[in-house]
């Protein structure tokens, strides 16, 4: 029988998985489920393996995949009460494949200070494919500086952008400003101006002509290792 944390956990990381296409980090599901340390979290994560619910997939950040799900979470299976102990259980049943895409990475994106422009692909990185639209092309960048951070995007992380030209106030684009730098904000319409908005008090925001700003893409997904 699974505990409530455990359920809750489980919960948690089907959900994020519905949504995003990858995993929670373990700092996330800690603040979820109101530990105080993620040894906490890791002794979840180990129980609910062995009990079959999920898997984590070796050399790969932040890789599990839901095996089952009770039938309190929308499962077809056994009810958690039923659930095999490390005891008892067979050989798990087969975890539904998450189908993946290789992205170019397009190099380093500032989220801070505009830095040059990026147009120099230095690896490809997974990315699950139901973080992709259907329309149009997608690419990665590596992130630098801390100006998104309140967005959740750190420093070091891996953000999937969509080429377009077309955003909405509020999005967060890879906006190339007077045709030399590249930055990554969100981005704001007034008249005949454009603002860039860091998500970082200690970062101004930045105006300009709209004919100095063009929008090269927007933001889609995030991923983070650790």
């Amino acid at each position: 029988m699974l505990t409530k944390k455990q359920l809750d956990l489980l919960d948690f990381i089907h959900t994020r998985l519905q949504k995003d296409g990858v995993p929670p980090s373990f700092d996330e599901m800690k603040v979820a489920l109101d530990l105080r340390s993620k040894s906490g979290i890791h002794r979840l994560i180990t129980a609910l393996e062995e009990r079959g619910f999920i898997r984590r997939l070796a050399h790969r950040a932040r890789a599990i995949e839901i095996i089952r799900l009770p039938d309190s979470l929308g499962g077809t299976v056994e009810d958690v009460a039923e659930a095999p102990t490390p005891e008892n259980q067979g050989p798990a049943p087969a975890a539904a494949t998450i189908a993946a895409m290789e992205l170019p990475v397009m190099g380093r994106i500032a989220a801070g200070v505009p830095i040059e422009a990026i147009n120099q692909i230095s690896h490809q990185v997974a990315v699950p494919a139901s973080m992709l639209s259907a329309q149009g092309q997608h690419f990665a960048l590596e992130v630098r500086g801390d100006s998104m951070i309140e967005a959740g995007i750190n420093d070091g992380d891996i953000v999937v952008i969509r080429e377009t030209s077309v955003a909405d106030d509020g999005d967060v684009v890879v906006a190339l400003v007077e045709g030399q730098e590249a930055t990554l904000k969100r981005i704001y319409r007034k008249g005949t101006s454009v603002a860039l908005e860091a998500a970082n008090p200690a970062y101004e925001t930045r105006r300009y002509r709209q004919d100095q700003v063009k929008v090269q893409g927007r933001l889609v997904g995030l991923i983070r290792t650790y």
